[in-house]
């Protein structure tokens, strides 16, 4: 494996809009970052306006995997517009199942659960939304390989099969939410951006969501998301090997750290 390497392809002009459009790359070691962590990985990060993609391990950012949490943010899409959840802040009950994260044992809301990952609450919303009504969702977006299993999978197919995508399909879905280019109200998609914000500064906007697919050895972390600066838009998708608890920071870190290689996150007032 080539550490750090670019790669590039043009794109069909007809659809930049879907999909990265692979030009002008610059070279850019991102590679280091995995390798100060010890752990194997992929990151993707397509300057909108530039039309500019940088990425380290190609055929990872090809490779599909379910999804785990980073569908949260699909989730909350299809919840929020079918009227399951009317808001941010409607309230579920926990069911007193006391589960291995504290932070999920309790009563909460979209806006919490997204933020702390909640996987019960997701597991509610999903049920509630049902089968068909879920898979038309997946269809009409085209999200990922739009396998979600049968009924008895509605409540667990993001985290362990059959869906699937890949750090590029996660791209894809990341701008057409930017773009407003999805089958959900205006009202939905821009309440999903905004609990979707992780840090919000003067200079910068960063939306991300986490994703921690156990059901792989090794395990597998996903960090997905986009930053808004400078007039532009950074759309990225990192994948991290993570082996214990302790690995899941690095997915952020990561992340960050090839942004700055961009000239990015940085303060300038």
């Amino acid at each position: 494996m080539n550490f750090g390497r670019m790669y590039a392809q043009a794109q069909p002009a007809a659809t930049p809009s879907k999909s990265p459009a692979m030009v002008n790359v610059k070279k850019s070691n991102f590679g280091r970052h995995f390798q100060e962590f010890g752990r194997e990985g992929s990151i993707l990060i397509y300057d909108s306006n530039n039309k500019r993609t940088y990425e380290y391990n190609s055929q990872r950012n090809a490779t599909a995997v379910p999804p785990a949490s980073t569908f949260k943010i699909f989730n909350s899409l299809v919840a929020l517009e079918t009227g399951v959840i009317p808001d941010d802040v409607a309230v579920l009950t926990w069911d007193g199942i006391r589960r291995e994260i504290d932070a999920w044992n309790h009563d909460t809301n979209l806006r919490q659960a997204f933020k702390d990952s909640t996987v019960w609450f997701y597991q509610v919303l999903a049920r509630r939304i049902g089968y068909e009504k879920m898979q038309q969702f997946i269809n009409k977006v085209g999200y990922g390989n739009r396998q979600i299993g049968t009924a008895a999978d509605i409540d667990r197919f993001w985290l362990q099969g059959p869906l699937k995508i890949t750090p590029q399909q996660q791209i894809k879905f990341l701008q057409q939410l930017y773009q407003g280019d999805l089958p959900f109200s205006q009202r939905t998609m821009n309440l999903v951006k905004d609990i979707a914000i992780r840090e919000q500064t003067p200079d910068y906007t960063l939306r991300g969501k986490t994703g921690w697919l156990t059901s792989s050895k090794p395990n597998i972390g996903w960090f997905v998301g986009y930053l808004e600066q400078n007039k532009n838009v950074y759309y990225f998708a990192t994948t991290l090997d993570m082996y214990k608890s302790e690995d899941a920071p690095a997915r952020i870190e990561i992340t960050r750290r090839s942004l700055k290689d961009l000239g990015l996150l940085t303060e300038t007032n």
